[in-house]
């Protein structure tokens, strides 16, 4: 299983999210070919209802503890309710540093 799919497997039995997206972005950045350690997920879920970004940001940081102390380098979170879901979140940004060229 990759990690994406552990990401995905994880956050899914702890959320039970209405919308779940977890795609690496890895490829992005200046690592290695084949790499998994950038993340995006998009997840949207009745545990975010009265949670603040921050509250929703560790719920998710605890479900993920194992990976987020090993191979996860960068993890960007968009969280929402789902009366927040507008069916989209902003795309992450072309990477600025690290040597990697456009």
């Amino acid at each position: 299983m990759s990690l994406a799919e552990t990401i995905k497997h994880k956050l899914t039995a702890e959320f039970s999210p209405q919308h779940i997206e977890v795609q690496c972005e890895s490829h992005m950045h200046n690592v290695p070919a084949g790499s998994e350690m950038h993340f995006r997920v998009v997840l949207v879920s009745e545990a975010f209802n009265s949670a603040r970004k921050v509250q929703r940001h560790q719920k998710v940081y605890a479900a993920l503890s194992e990976e987020m102390a090993g191979p996860i380098h960068a993890l960007a979170l968009h969280t929402y309710s789902p009366e927040e879901w507008e069916g989209q979140a902003p795309q992450s940004p072309e990477c600025q540093g690290g040597g990697k060229k456009s």
